[in-house]
């Protein structure tokens, strides 16, 4: 049978039951910072057999769109910005077992591979990846990825940057807001963080990591002045880049601090870089690893 749950304390007991804590952004207390800055309404759609709860849709109605998309409802331009988000059933169950207890519009975005190549889903977008084993842990190994010129290119401006004084800070916390306002600054309405909610999520999200050992902060300052700040989540050995901003005058910069984490999570040894999605044009120039991630979209009349 299918029930619906609509208030939090249940919702909570119900994600912690059947959502696996794969990555770090499956954690409820992730998902509730957000839920606390954007007080979506909820709808926790929970199929249940003999044995219990056994699989779960959990949706926030985000009013902006005047539908569903899965919870917390975090949003930016209007779509939904938390990625692999895995929808979980029994083995021959069909989507519609969830879904089909939900009515209005549904658009669930950045669905899992799992998810997606098991109900034949269409892809949303697509999440680009640094994996140091493919490259056995080595920095130089993976640099032979790029044909000479354009290694070549890229270190040229780079070096450009250097003549004017580069000094890289790992985990000055302090700077860790800067990321945010450069990216205000350089995209003005367009940034990520025009919305408050968002913002304020981001730095709530920055404080949780901060207190459990797990925030990243990567500042670049170029003649004393700071060019660049990304900030992250190190945890099971995945870097999680979760916010950047570069300052006016800096070309490159971004290369240079890309770069970087390429090159720490080689000596380090880590697991995986995610750079998330988006299509920018450096990613594909740096032959990172795509993954593709998928949607469910539906449009239909609230009855």
């Amino acid at each position: 049978r299918v029930t619906v749950v609509e208030e939090l304390a249940g919702a909570e007991a119900l994600w912690r039951r059947l959502i696996p804590e794969k990555r770090v952004t499956d954690s409820w207390e992730v998902r509730k910072i957000f839920h606390d800055r954007f007080r979506r309404p909820l709808k926790f759609v929970v199929a249940e057999n003999g044995s219990g709860p056994v699989a779960l849709l959990p949706l926030s109605f985000i009013e902006e769109t005047g539908g569903w998309g899965i919870f917390p409802g975090e949003t930016w331009s209007k779509k939904t910005w938390l990625e692999q988000n895995p929808i979980n059933l029994l083995e021959g169950e069909p989507l519609e077992t969830l879904t089909g207890a939900v009515k209005g519009n549904l658009y669930l975005r950045y669905l899992t591979p799992e998810t997606g190549a098991r109900f034949s889903l269409p892809v949303d977008e697509t999440g680009y990846l640094f994996r140091p084993p493919l490259y056995d842990f080595s920095y130089e190994k993976y640099l032979e990825e790029f044909s000479g010129k354009t290694r070549k290119k890229i270190f040229r401006e780079i070096a450009l940057l250097e003549e004017r004084g580069v000094e890289i800070f790992l985990n000055r916390f302090e700077d860790a807001p800067l990321s945010i306002s450069l990216n205000e600054g350089r995209f003005g309405e367009n940034s990520y963080f025009a919305d408050q909610r968002f913002k304020n999520s981001f730095l709530d999200l920055f404080d949780y990591f901060k207190n459990m050992g797990w925030l990243t902060v990567t500042t670049v300052v170029i003649g004393g002045e700071v060019a660049a700040v990304d900030v992250g989540c190190l945890k099971d050995g995945i870097h999680l880049v979760l916010a950047g901003g570069t300052a006016e005058g800096f070309p490159a910069v971004a290369k240079l601090i890309n770069l970087h984490h390429i090159k720490k999570a080689c000596e380090e040894r880590m697991n995986e870089v995610d750079f998330l999605c988006g299509d920018f044009t450096w990613k594909k120039i740096f032959h990172l690893t795509e993954r593709p991630l998928y949607l469910v979209e539906r449009k239909k009349d609230p009855a």
